[in-house]
């Protein structure tokens, strides 16, 4: 087994570790550093799950090896959170509800990380066309598309309003709940496992 030693930038953090030189980025990061926000898919690069920033720029993490990472800055779902608090990304993403099982979330969120530090505001044609190269099985990405637009600062096309007037009685059905676990599958510490 061929090792090398690499030096690079996670999240802000300076490291430097010994890899397999045939170790993929995906599974150095989950396996080696233990951060398993970055989820692996189809390891053929074609589902954008395992999307991190290589040196800002968005990138399939099961494509491309540890040791070509040595001297770069690379950024995970778990460097987004500011101060321990989501980012304003991320808020939009449990705003607008642009999750459910999770699983894909950390690649759109670093897809969109990368879209958002252009110059904006964005619209729904442009974000799709961002995001095309990402999938999602449980969204119909919509709610997605919305999240980005607004954290772009862009205009959110009012659809189908679900929203409770504030004068309308009480409804339990259609009101829109808080989920307890956004929050963790927002920041790469949830529980979904594939």
């Amino acid at each position: 087994m061929a090792l090398q030693r690499i030096q690079l930038k996670i999240n802000g953090r300076p490291l430097e570790k010994e890899v397999e030189t045939r170790k993929n980025l995906a599974d150095f990061l989950r396996h080696d550093l233990s951060l398993t926000g970055t989820h692996v898919g189809c390891e053929h690069g074609v589902c954008g799950s395992c999307t991190v920033l290589y040196n800002g720029e968005p990138v399939r993490s099961c494509l491309m090896l540890a040791v070509q990472a040595d001297q770069a800055e690379i950024t995970t779902v778990e460097g987004l959170a500011e101060n321990g608090s989501l980012n304003s990304l991320q808020q939009a993403f449990k705003r607008h509800h642009a999750l459910q099982c999770g699983f894909c979330t950390p690649g759109f969120l670093m897809t969109a990380t990368a879209l958002l530090r252009k110059t904006g505001p964005f619209d729904e044609a442009q974000v799709r066309k961002a995001v095309a190269g990402n999938l999602c099985r449980c969204t119909g990405y919509q709610n997605i598309v919305n999240a980005i637009v607004e954290a772009s600062g862009g205009e959110v096309l009012d659809r189908a309003s679900h929203q409770q007037s504030p004068s309308a009685p009480v409804r339990f059905i259609g009101a829109p709940v808080e989920r307890a676990e956004d929050n963790e599958l927002l920041t790469g510490k949830g529980s979904v496992r594939r």
